[in-house]
């Protein structure tokens, strides 16, 4: 499970292929075909990530919600995210529409994880508005749209930056499925690891990513 979990945070940790994978665990000495790799991904990979929501910690109450179109095997789709103002990612999500169905459905996914925020801020698509409306628990939430170059929502917009790479390493998502699993891990390690990037610190920077090592570590024993 060691290695499997390894191969795994690569994957998922850096903009790596299957082989660009494959080639470091061979530098290691551990001999794993690509597609073992891809078959590691899609049975380990979503019990990965609920493990890791659930030791997240409690999520701030502003939220900031974005969409941007993606390609799964040549279809477009929305990928619809949220991340709240700390720059954590709370929840993505791919779906076929950008309506007020769709902002619905990721209303009311993010409210079955999360208690409801004290602010949503969202571009000026209308549907979000519409779909707040028709959601009672938010009845009392303030609903702030802003311009996408305004600094408040450039939290979202970096996060959408780290998935396109992500993305263009695997050249396209294939399947929609797979992509929603891959994309759901993708958020949990950039979570755990949410503060290697910014400009703190050496040693709090350090301590930050003991505790993520730590955190990626312990998960085995709930999966296994």
């Amino acid at each position: 499970m060691t290695i499997i979990q390894h191969a795994i945070w690569l994957y998922h940790r850096f903009p790596l292929s299957y082989r660009d994978v494959q080639e470091l665990l061979h530098q290691r000495g551990i001999q794993v075909s690509h597609e073992t790799l891809r078959e590691w991904c899609m049975k380990f990979s979503s019990l990965f990530a609920e493990e890791l929501r659930h030791r997240e910690p409690r999520r701030g109450s502003r939220w900031h919600l974005d969409e941007v179109c993606t390609s799964v095997d040549g279809v477009r789709y929305w990928l619809w995210r949220a991340v709240d103002e700390h720059g954590f990612v709370l929840d993505i999500l791919l779906q076929r529409h950008r309506d007020t169905d769709a902002a619905k459905t990721f209303l009311t996914r993010l409210l079955g994880e999360y208690d409801a925020p004290a602010v949503i801020h969202t571009d000026q698509l209308r549907s979000y508005g519409a779909a707040i409306r028709a959601l009672p628990s938010l009845a009392n939430v303030d609903h702030q749209q802003v311009i996408s170059t305004r600094r408040c929502d450039n939290i979202i917009e970096q996060e959408h930056r780290s998935t396109r790479r992500q993305e263009r390493s695997q050249q396209g998502f294939k399947r929609r499925k797979r992509a929603q699993e891959f994309l759901n891990l993708h958020a949990r390690i950039t979570n755990s690891h949410h503060y290697s990037r910014t400009s703190i610190c050496a040693s709090t920077r350090q301590n930050h990513q003991r505790k993520a090592f730590q955190t990626w570590s312990n998960i085995a024993a709930g999966v296994a």
